[in-house]
């Protein structure tokens, strides 16, 4: 299943970067604005991989199709940006582990469903990203996760075989993802995962705890 591999592609929020914070001060600033009680940052952690609509489906109890979710969503993405940086920083052990996959020949990069309007200006200041050989964004390609199309678009950049690449994520559909795109894949238990998640059905090929197992799991399997 893993022999072969030549790049480790990641999801984003959630899988290498903690951006909880950032994210649900943006949607309950939404609310204290409208003079609503503040929630608990804990309320809007899980569903911090949803991005907007994980962030209006707790602030607000809507989604999309709601006939005011476009607009609030809009306000909430302006919120975000002026917050962004705020809190977010790598997980532990994530610096490490794209050091060493660097260090070992691994090319490695991102495919998030988040905008590009908001990863680029993430990926530029965090230094943890400076060897990334490709990033994905939502609207890279016509289609978002859980369709393939970006990971296929992040192989072809990297000029590699879609099964020489082992996708990391901590959403389901993440996993959907990988899978159709003939990659393997490691599920982040460490993530956000959603409210309800169920990662043992997702189907992924391993699951890991923290950013070094996934050292550990790859060192046993490939080098």
């Amino acid at each position: 299943m893993f022999e072969g591999v030549r790049a480790v592609l990641f999801d984003l929020d959630g899988t290498l970067i903690d951006s909880a914070t950032d994210l649900g001060h943006a949607a309950d600033k939404m609310r204290t604005d409208r003079g609503l009680e503040p929630l608990p940052l804990a309320d809007y952690r899980a569903m911090a991989g949803a991005g907007a609509r994980g962030m209006l489906g707790v602030a607000f109890g809507i989604g999309p199709g709601d006939p005011d979710f476009d607009l609030l969503r809009e306000e909430f993405f302006a919120n975000y940006t002026a917050c962004m940086f705020n809190h977010t920083a790598a997980f532990d052990e994530v610096v490490d582990l794209l050091a060493t996959l660097t260090a070992r020949g691994f090319l490695w990069g991102i495919v998030t469903n988040k905008a590009a309007r908001f990863t680029e200006p993430l990926l530029r200041t965090l230094p943890v990203f400076a060897n990334c050989a490709v990033a994905i964004s939502g609207d890279t390609t016509l289609h978002a996760k859980p369709h393939p199309e970006p990971l296929f678009e992040a192989a072809r950049r990297l000029r590699v075989a879609p099964g020489q690449c082992i996708y990391v994520g901590d959403d389901e559909r993440d996993i959907v993802a990988g899978r159709a795109a003939g990659m393997p894949t490691v599920a982040a238990n460490y993530g956000y995962l959603g409210a309800t998640a169920s990662v043992r059905a997702w189907g992924a090929d391993a699951e890991i705890n923290s950013p070094a197992q996934l050292l550990q799991f790859l060192s046993s399997r490939l080098i």
